[in-house]
């Protein structure tokens, strides 16, 4: 695989709210038995392009297998686990090692349809923190430094994953989205941070309004796709 580095001038990120840290812990799930082969669509070296930790260098696993069916994903690809070779995790982590940088965000996909302890061990005693970007549709699994939630309407987040997100990050397609968004608020901690994103084919009409929406409400902050706009992975 060919990996590829890009860079770009960051400015200081905000702090982190208080929820991130301490990581959350690895929890035994019999039904999913641990394994350490995983269908990985891919896995590459980047910068986060969205969310609270936009801009930073982080190494991405994007594992296969998604039974959410959104209609907008941008990765429709990863839907069916089949189409994707089972890797172990002692390779991929071995690949991740080669970077500099010490983030790795697992993806997909719907990455908790898999029991991700193993992964997560591999990855911490490597060095690394460990990110997870879900739709909370399954019960966590693993043991991470940062949950992004990223909740979809075809498959209801699980409350009990809302409670341990560090971020709220709900994509915005239509304007009636907004109350959607704030329905989430009272299952998650009080530290979580609450991000809203335009969906990028309707970026140009969502953005104006996300931005009128979060100088009337503060708490929320608006999340932009950077790697599509710096032409990234």
């Amino acid at each position: 695989m060919v990996f590829r580095v890009f860079s770009m001038i960051i400015l200081s990120p905000p702090t982190p709210p208080a929820a991130a840290q301490q990581p959350v812990a690895a929890v035994k799930l019999p039904h999913r038995a641990a394994t350490d082969m995983l269908p990985v669509m891919e896995h590459f070296y980047t910068l986060q392009g969205e969310g609270f930790h936009q801009g930073k260098a982080a190494y991405f696993i994007r594992l296969g297998g998604c039974d959410v069916g959104c209609v907008w994903c941008d990765v429709k690809a990863s839907w069916n686990a089949a189409d994707h070779p089972r890797l172990s995790v002692e390779d991929v982590v071995a690949a991740a090692a080669q970077q500099p940088a010490r983030i790795a965000v697992v993806t997909g996909g719907e990455p908790l349809m898999y029991d991700l302890a193993p992964l997560t061990a591999a990855l911490r005693q490597a060095g690394f923190k460990t990110h997870l970007e879900t739709s909370a549709a399954y019960p966590v699994s693993g043991t991470w430094d940062w949950i992004c939630v990223s909740p979809k309407k075809f498959k209801a987040p699980l409350p009990e994953v809302l409670a341990l997100a560090h971020e709220l990050k709900v994509v915005v397609y239509h304007e009636s989205d907004w109350k959607w968004a704030q329905s989430f608020v009272p299952a998650l901690n009080t530290s979580t941070a609450l991000l809203l994103q335009p969906e990028w084919s309707r970026r140009e009409r969502i953005t104006p309004f996300l931005v009128d929406l979060v100088k009337q409400h503060p708490q929320w902050r608006i999340s932009l796709q950077t790697h599509k706009y710096l032409d990234i992975p």
